[in-house]
């Protein structure tokens, strides 16, 4: 929702570019960090979320790639983890090729989602758990993970990670139809929505409080079209 400022307008295949190359740009910053360290909140290291993240992206580029997309299951890849209790992928980058070859296969695989979300159909509808989807929502949810995750692995490798809160706005209003409303912003109407939405952003993935709104314990995204919830 957006709150005094209408809408915010559709999430695209540029926001997802732009996210992720500045994922990628935040993540060369931190190639000598520890990468085995704790990422946030999780229970992975910094370099496991950021395969996941990378496995998402293809996951959902994929999700949009057969003529007749699945309308009640992933595309049938198969997925496995390397150790107890890390994320199952079917994408994983070589470790030898060290954190500069980790962020070329997630700089990959969010081209791999810009492509489809650009080119896929819009009447496209295709499996999520968390309700059939359309490119835009695939897209909405590919920065999602993005922005979020880079969270995660910031907080893990000790870098500045503070994503453009318009685009917060976007995914919220595409994904989080609850999520409360930006503030007024009497002095600039037609101004973006203002940083709180990052925080908001951040508090509907169960990472942070805003005030009136404890943290999240559970949540999800509603991955449907407008409309068609």
């Amino acid at each position: 929702m957006s709150g005094a400022h209408g809408s915010p307008g559709p999430v695209t295949a540029d926001d997802v570019q732009e996210a992720v190359r500045s994922a990628v740009a935040a993540l060369r910053g931190a190639e000598v960090a520890d990468w085995d360290a704790k990422a946030g909140s999780l229970d992975w290291s910094c370099w496991e979320t950021v395969e996941h993240l990378a496995d998402d992206l293809f996951a959902y580029a994929a999700q949009l790639g057969p003529r007749d997309a699945p309308s009640d299951t992933e595309v049938p890849f198969v997925w496995r983890a390397e150790r107890p209790g890390a994320p199952a992928n079917v994408i994983f980058a070589d470790r030898t090729a060290g954190p500069a070859g980790l962020a070329r296969v997630l700089e990959a695989c969010g081209a791999l989602l810009t492509a489809m979300v650009r080119t896929a159909p819009a009447g496209v509808r295709s499996h999520h758990v968390f309700g059939a989807s359309d490119p835009e929502g695939f897209a909405a949810m590919g920065v999602v993970e993005t922005l979020v995750h880079l969270h995660d692995v910031a907080e893990g490798l000790g870098v500045p990670w503070e994503p453009d809160p318009a685009l917060c706005d976007r995914v919220l209003a595409r994904l989080f139809p609850d999520a409360p409303d930006a503030p007024d912003a009497p002095d600039a109407p037609d101004a973006p929505a203002g940083p709180d939405r990052w925080a908001t952003l951040l508090w509907a993935t169960g990472r942070g409080e805003i005030p009136g709104h404890a943290r999240l314990t559970r949540w999800r995204w509603y991955g449907a079209p407008r409309g068609e919830r």
